[in-house]
This record gives C-alpha cells, structure tokens and sequence, in this order.
C-alpha cells in the first residue's frame, strides 16, 4: 500500500474519530534533544509488524555524504542523544567510520539491532567496537521463551539471541559500574497492545537470568503503530477497526505531554526531516517554516515547531503511552 494510501485509509477510523479532535491545542515541539538517524530500510527480518517495510531486499541506505551532514549538525549543536536506527544499522558501511566520529560528540549514543548479525562472523567485532565507544544498545526480542521468540523471526533466533546476549554481558554490558547501556525491546506480534512495561520487564528479567544467565538493564514495550507493513497487516486480517477502535478507546491525554516527537527528529536515510519515524515512513512533512533537509538544519526554527499528527498518533497515546524509549507513563 503506497503512503498515501495508507494516510487515506487512517484517515477512516472508526466512529469518526480524529487525532487533533482529541488535542486541547496543536502540538508544538518543545526542543531538539534527540536526533535519530534512520541509516537505511536493509535488514535480516520482514517482521510483520515493521512500520519501516525493512527487509533484506531494501536497497534504501544513508550515504556518506548524508552521515557528514548529519555529523556537522552534530558538531555545531551537540545534540544530548544521538538514536540509530534502521533496518538493521549494521548493513549500512559507513555506520563504523559515523560512531567513531560522533561517539565523542554526543551524551548519549544509541544503536538500535535485532541482534541477529552480532551472531556472525562477519559482524562480532561489532561488541567490541561499540563498548570501546560507550554506545548504548537497544535491541529487540520479542519474548523470553524460544518458543515464542522463533515463531516470530524464525528458528534459532532466540539461541542466537541469547548468544550475543551473553557476549555482550561478558563485555560489560548490563553490568552495574560500567556504563554500558543493554535494553530490550518488546512489542506484540498481533493486533493487541502490550502489557504493563514494569510488569513484563520483571517476567523477563527471572526468565533470562534464571534459565539463560543474561542480563540486561531496562525493558521498553512498544506499541505497534498503524504504518508501513503492520498497516497491510491489519487490513489484511481484519482487524484495522477493532484495532483502531482499541487505541481510541485507550487515548490517554496525560500522554501527550511526553510524546517522543516533542523533542526529537527524525532523519530519514536520504536526509529529509520528519517529526518521527513513524511520519517518516508516511512521508507527512514538517512545518513549512522549519527546513526539511539535515543539509539546511536550523535548530532555532526546528525546536518549536508544530508538528504534524494524524491518526497513527493513537498508538503513542494509548495506555501508558508508547516512544522509542518505551512507556511514557508508570502504570
């Protein structure tokens, strides 16, 4: 489904609700303190509930010259949180020669992995690589039984999984001193919202040290957002409008205050600005007044911005609320 197709399709929700219906006022940005770096739509997984449509005939991948870009931005300003994320960040070659040259520039350092290519060979000096430059990884895995975590992503994955996880804490990572960074993320695989955050990084934390001896620091659950590929899926299975009706029905306003796009901006693998990924992968422009290219980046005019929303919004404001950095809410 073309974007504008899916930006129709939102626009059709059940009993004629509409996101800026529920706002009290338009939604500003209230600053830039996160920058997140979409470098690419190439990955190992197809994951049915992937908003970005990643997979491993993508071709879409952040150039040198827009990493340099994005670098310069990062040299003027030194924005507190640099997010990297795709796709799997991996694939992209210019990644390595990027994290060595901004690592030095920023608070906080984030790479988003499956963690399937920190399996191989050819990626396993990746561990090192990022301990040596402090990044923090935020990696996914979908359940802490095998048994779930292969029926989404294929057998092995969870053994493979558990096997990087292990390096990893080997490493440092997720040991208390260290100040290296390990969290997972957890998402549904159907059309349903997550559970209590504090609740299952609790169930995660026995089962994985208990029966696996990882460990590993927070948990963030997410709730998948009606985009990209998780969109087709909906539609697909018939559960658009009782899905959409769910996320209407949990619309929690004390959300809106934390929602991610306040503070962050999105970079897409060609350069364009967005408010987020998610209206990035609907390609819904920013502000007219603030520019659209990390090329022309204006932090004054970029920093209070209005932000775009549409119906998709639902599921950052649902419950406990959703963000790249997990529940915006303590349940």
């Amino acid at each position: 489904m073309q974007r504008q197709e899916q930006l129709d399709h939102l626009s059709r929700t059940p009993n004629a609700e509409h996101f800026h219906h529920k706002l009290a006022h338009p939604l500003y940005a209230r600053d830039v303190s996160i920058l997140q770096l979409n470098v690419g739509k190439r990955c190992t997984l197809s994951c049915k509930h992937c908003h970005v449509e990643a997979g491993p005939d993508r071709q879409e991948i952040m150039s040198k010259e827009t990493f340099l870009a994005c670098l310069e931005v990062q040299e003027r300003h030194r924005i507190p949180t640099l997010d990297i994320t795709g796709g799997s960040p991996e694939l992209n070659p210019h990644l390595e020669w990027f994290l060595d040259r901004v690592a030095p520039l920023t608070q906080r350092l984030i790479v988003r992995s499956n963690l399937q290519l920190l399996a191989g060979e050819d990626y396993r000096h990746l561990i090192e690589f990022f301990a040596e430059r402090g990044v923090e990884l935020v990696v996914s895995l979908p359940a802490y039984t095998p048994e779930r975590a292969d029926k989404q992503r294929g057998p092995g994955d969870f053994e493979n999984c558990v096997r990087v996880m292990r390096e990893l804490n080997r490493r440092g990572y997720a040991e208390t001193g260290s100040g290296l960074i390990l969290n997972l993320v957890h998402n549904p695989v159907g059309a349903y919202l997550p559970g209590s955050q504090e609740s299952l990084e609790l169930e995660y934390r026995r089962r994985l040290e208990s029966e696996w001896g990882v460990s590993f620091n927070s948990l963030f659950t997410l709730i998948n957002c009606p985009v990209g590929r998780y969109l087709d899926f909906l539609i697909r299975s018939g559960n658009f409008e009782p899905y959409m009706d769910t996320l209407i029905r949990s619309f929690n306003p004390s959300a809106v205050e934390n929602l991610m796009c306040r503070d962050t901006l999105s970079v897409a693998w060609d350069g364009g600005l967005y408010d987020c990924d998610f209206n990035q992968m609907l390609d819904l422009p920013l502000d007219g007044r603030a520019p659209s290219r990390i090329s022309d980046f204006d932090l004054q005019a970029l920093r209070h911005r209005r932000i775009a929303v549409g119906n998709h919004c639902f599921s950052c404001t649902a419950g406990a609320g959703s963000s790249c950095q997990g529940a915006l809410e303590t349940e």
